[in-house]
């Protein structure tokens, strides 16, 4: 990504940028609420226009109940579910989707006014051009992830969900890089060692991501949840059975524990090494940057430390269900500690 000027170009255009993150934002915290209270298979059907309202009488909150009734969720997990709880399962994948449909509304008529009025750069419609496509493929992976849970088994397809989430992460980092650069920010000079260590921590950054979506996907938190060990022992022994390491347990994840215990034990892992180069370039920071940029170290201890605690606290409480408060922190947390590090990334300048 190449650096900003110190003077953003169009107040207007930033104004709107950063209405759109706020919105991408908030769709990623639904999404993730949507998930860990199993509303994402509530809704069977995927009518963009017609789906826009929600069942109005007795009748059709009926037709949309028997439709859900059918699918491998309510046979095998939610048989004899009554019409309210099955209504709350629908408001929070409605709202996900509804929430979705605005932002493609506050996105796209103020662009094409602005294209129209001939107020954006040729830079920010060829960044704008690509939030659009990975808006798209994110909308595109959303309804293919849907689709895998309805068919076969009763939740989404992890590596579906995964990529779905990754789509949106990416979607919000560079719409916010997008808005940085039409704002404009201050570019910070540092030796060439910084710039490889950020670029370590942002690569560190996105594999724990990835993992967090299959732990998520594969719901593997459900069976270990304990802290610092994972019930009594600190590598369960399915990890050492080389029998299990084959295409068919990464495939078939759902019919044996040895893929959720797997990704549980990556990511557990990998969240104690990222704690720690985080903290070490934290402090580092602090110590070795001008009192102006000294804010960036503390913020980012901050993130690192409360998402460490998130991650304990949605371990030790997941006795059943996921809990969908520490969960929902845990990702959105975890999106703005990526957000940072691109956002120190951008700020760079080697000198």
């Amino acid at each position: 990504m190449e650096h900003t000027p110190v003077i953003g170009r169009n107040k207007l255009v930033a104004i709107w940028l950063f209405t759109g993150v706020v919105m991408v934002f908030v769709q990623i915290m639904l999404g993730g609420v949507t998930r860990l209270t199993g509303s994402g298979l509530s809704i069977t059907r995927w009518d963009i226009v017609t789906g826009t309202i929600p069942p109005l009488n007795s009748g059709e909150w009926e037709a949309a109940f028997e439709l859900y009734k059918q699918t491998p969720q309510y046979q095998h997990i939610n048989q004899g579910m009554e019409l309210s709880r099955f209504k709350f399962i629908y408001f929070w994948e409605y709202f996900h989707r509804l929430w979705a449909r605005s932002m493609g509304f506050v996105f796209m008529l103020p662009f094409l006014y602005l294209l129209w009025k001939r107020q954006l750069s040729k830079a920010t419609i060829r960044r704008l051009s690509v939030v659009i496509g990975i808006a798209s493929l994110a909308a595109v992976f959303g309804w293919i992830m849907v689709a895998s849970g309805l068919v076969n088994r009763p939740w989404v397809n992890a590596y579906k969900l995964t990529i779905h989430l990754s789509l949106g992460i990416s979607l919000f980092v560079f719409l916010t890089y997008t808005w940085l650069a039409e704002r404009g920010i201050e570019v910070i000079e540092v030796d060439r060692r910084w710039r490889r260590a950020i670029r370590i921590l942002i690569a560190l950054t996105i594999v724990q991501i990835c993992f967090g979506g299959f732990v998520s996907g594969m719901k593997s938190a459900l069976q270990y949840p304990t802290w610092p060990d994972m019930n009594g022992v600190w590598i369960p022994a399915i990890i050492w059975d080389t029998s299990h390491w084959n295409s068919d347990s990464l495939l078939l994840y759902d019919q044996s524990g040895f893929m959720p215990t797997l990704v549980q034990v990556v990511h557990r892992n990998l969240a104690y090494i990222l704690a720690v180069f985080v903290i070490w370039f934290a402090l580092r920071w602090i110590r070795e940057q001008s009192p102006a940029y000294r804010w960036i170290g503390f913020t980012l201890l901050g993130i690192i430390v409360v998402q460490v605690l998130l991650g304990i606290l949605v371990l030790l409480h997941s006795r059943g269900s996921i809990p969908v408060t520490y969960g929902s922190l845990h990702q959105g947390v975890g999106i703005l500690l990526f957000t940072l590090l691109i956002y120190i990334s951008i700020r760079m300048k080697v000198r």
